[in-house]
């Protein structure tokens, strides 16, 4: 992949991303400079949070989820991102299972996206082993994406709710090396000025972590490293799988 230049992800096929994600900040890391830059090109961005972070601060958990989910929405708005919803399941304990894939699945099928945006849910990342809310999240994330376009699961959301099955097209995951990316979203400018910004708007909790690193000098050296793979200064990057393209069962070889 160092010798290859990762293609921009084709914007022009969605106007309707949904992300989901474990926690209040777990957005900010880099892929809200993303959501920045299509917010600003008239794209709809929607949150789901699973938990209200309420484990992630010494203060006592009610308070702690008050604090998070208003840093949360100052961060949504400094990205344009309006549409927000915060669930309430356990933080730091997330358990996979239907729940929390019947939580996803429904709010799929009420925002309707071209784009549903999870997480990894992969035991190690690049930078350690990864915590145990992001992997089930992602996991349940990759299943409720399928349920929500089975009329069949879940059919109390169709029935009762009235909720139509949905199918998105694409499915991301953000890539915090080229190892695995796909795609890259160039970031370079404003987009990089207001997902940096983003993460600032979680002020209190990023001043309970010892020795966190001030966000505008980590946030746009990874940009600049992942701009290096999608030949632009800032970008970021994603495994992008189109859910609509027919499957490469059979890949061209280059043997006759």
């Amino acid at each position: 992949m160092a010798d290859m230049t990762l293609p921009a992800l084709p914007e022009e096929t969605f106007q309707r991303v949904l992300c989901v994600v474990a926690h209040p900040d777990d957005m900010e890391y880099g892929t809200s400079a993303a959501v920045a830059r299509w917010t600003a090109r008239g794209i709809e961005v929607g949150y789901l949070l699973l938990t209200r972070g309420e484990a992630g601060m010494p203060n006592p958990p009610e308070e702690t989820a008050r604090l998070r989910v208003a840093e949360q929405r100052a961060a949504c708005a400094v990205v344009g991102v309006e549409h927000l919803t915060v669930l309430e399941h356990p933080d730091g304990v997330l358990v996979y299972g239907l729940d929390l894939r019947r939580d996803i699945c429904r709010e799929i099928r009420r925002f309707k996206p071209d784009v549903v945006l999870g997480t990894g849910y992969e035991v190690e990342a690049p930078y350690g082993f990864d915590q145990a809310d992001h992997r089930a999240a992602g996991l349940a994330t990759l299943d409720a994406v399928r349920d929500a376009g089975n009329r069949w699961v879940f059919p109390e959301q169709v029935d009762d709710e009235g909720l139509e099955p949905h199918s998105a097209r694409w499915l991301l995951h953000p890539a915090i090396t080229d190892s695995g990316a796909t795609h890259g979203v160039e970031v370079t400018g404003e987009p990089l000025r207001r997902g940096v910004a983003s993460l600032e708007a979680h002020a209190a909790y990023l001043a309970a972590l010892p020795d966190h690193p001030v966000p505008k000098d980590f946030i746009p050296q990874f940009t600049a490293m992942a701009g290096k793979a999608a030949g632009v200064e800032h970008a970021v990057l994603f495994r992008a799988h189109d859910l609509q393209a027919p499957p490469d069962l059979f890949p061209e070889s280059d043997e006759d």
